[in-house]
């Protein structure tokens, strides 16, 4: 049987599961430099765009957007504890500082935090989905 490119994949469709862990529970994002060095951290302002974007305010500026910059890839992971259900979403990365994106993200937090000032926003396509649940499909990847 021939191996199928990553274009003939196609992507894991988000489900309400999916889209109810992500809007409840604390993300952490996943990121590595350009030597390997691993960095890992909550994103409190962690959101589904749409059914192929995460979306978050890069407040911060330090070393997730630095590497986000620097190698153009993410992980995400979303988990209920007491359910011991989990999901980690990767894929590529961008920063944007203009556009579409940072609009929304914009308009977004004004919504939900006025006082925010959103400089510089984070975005990750969502390549891969996988199952962080406790047991033996933990870190299977959902087709």
């Amino acid at each position: 049987m021939e191996a199928k490119s990553k274009e003939e994949i196609e992507m894991a469709q988000i489900t309400q599961d999916m889209k109810d862990m992500i809007a409840k529970q604390l993300a952490y994002i996943a990121t590595v430099d350009t030597d390997g060095n691993p960095d890992v951290g909550p994103k409190m302002t962690m959101r589904l765009y749409d059914d192929s974007h995460l979306i978050y305010d890069e407040f911060t500026a330090k070393q997730t957007m630095k590497n986000i910059e620097a190698t153009g890839k993410a992980a995400v992971a979303y988990v209920d504890r007491k359910a011991f259900k989990g999901f980690r979403f990767s894929g590529k990365a961008e920063i944007h500082t203009s556009g579409p994106y940072v609009d929304a993200e914009q308009a977004y937090q004004q919504q939900t935090n006025p006082k925010a000032s959103v400089q510089q926003v984070g975005v990750i396509d969502i390549d891969e989905i996988h199952l962080l649940d406790i047991g033996p499909k933990a870190g299977t990847r959902i087709e």
